[in-house]
């Protein structure tokens, strides 16, 4: 197995040295280790470029994970291109669960992360008009080369939730997805308070954007976007009288989720149509080739 690790970081030096460390420690020398940084602010230019073990730096100018992806995957040469978050350290383990589920024949294979359950694959598997998807974190997961070419990589037009997307276009291929426990990163996201809170516009942009452009304008994709809106609001109501949350801010939330579904909808259409091929992706890697601003690379 030929294995390159695409590091996706911005503006975050520390973890993203421990997420190296890990790396080194897990992964066979031979491992190609690909860091794609951009737009940095924090000097994590001049500590990677200091680092022995990184073999290709790809500086880029868009904060979209999915371009940092693609960049990534553009330089990369392995026959399996593993994306890794920079907030993750690989735990031990890492590396043996992810080379027997190839050797296993799977095209992609996912594991948990730090925010997610890796006891169990099943929760993570559904079936949306008689397609079965494996949904999976970008931050952890790789890929055979031959079904990440044929998916063109992800989707650049979604900020958020391209893993998603992806997932569902895995399931619309056929390709095997192997849901490893053992393929496990860790975060300490958390530890100093916290994630943010969550953007429901985009995060609702991006769901309808998926499911219109994966299924079409159909019924089941309004009614998984309606259900998952009542069950988000309705935990926004409780958030409210336990005082956790102001119904300024409830019906603010409201709003966004209601126009950016509805325009996430309508481009999710309009990429359907676009790419009429079983990829389903109008803004994949071949789209284009100026992601990256510069690149280091000593290979």
């Amino acid at each position: 197995m030929e294995l390159s690790v695409v590091v996706s970081t911005l503006n975050d030096r520390e973890r993203l040295l421990s997420c190296l460390d890990a790396l080194e420690a897990e992964t066979p020398d031979e491992t190609e280790l690909v860091v794609v940084n951009g737009p940095s602010s924090d000097g994590t230019t001049g500590v990677v470029r200091e680092r022995e073990d990184v073999d290709v730096l790809v500086e880029i100018s868009e904060r979209n994970p999915n371009v940092s992806r693609n960049a990534g995957f553009e330089t990369a040469t392995g026959d399996i291109v593993a994306f890794l978050d920079a907030e993750y350290a690989i735990e031990p383990g890492w590396y043996g669960a992810l080379a027997d589920a190839v050797a296993d024949g799977a095209d992609v294979v996912a594991g948990p992360t730090g925010d997610v359950d890796g006891t169990d694959g099943a929760e993570r598997s559904r079936s949306i008009a008689g397609r079965d998807v494996t949904l999976f974190d970008g931050g952890n997961v790789a890929f055979d080369r031959t079904s990440l070419e044929a998916l063109d990589g992800f989707d650049e037009y979604l900020e958020d939730d391209g893993a998603r997307d992806c997932a569902h276009r895995v399931g619309g291929l056929g390709f095997e997805v192997a849901w490893e426990p053992s393929m496990a990163a860790r975060s300490d996201v958390g530890a100093d308070g916290g994630r943010a809170d969550p953007d429901w516009g985009t995060t609702y942009r991006a769901l309808a954007y998926g499911l219109g452009k994966n299924y079409g304008p159909r019924p089941t994709v309004l009614g998984r976007t309606v259900g998952s809106a009542i069950r988000d609001g309705a935990a926004g109501v409780r958030e409210i009288v336990t005082g956790d949350a102001t119904p300024t801010g409830w019906f603010s939330d409201g709003v966004d989720v209601v126009t950016n579904a509805t325009v996430g909808l309508k481009d999710g259409v309009r990429a359907r149509y676009a790419d009429r091929s079983t990829r389903r992706n109008p803004n994949g890697v071949s789209v284009r080739h100026d992601r990256a601003v510069r690149i280091y690379d000593r290979r």
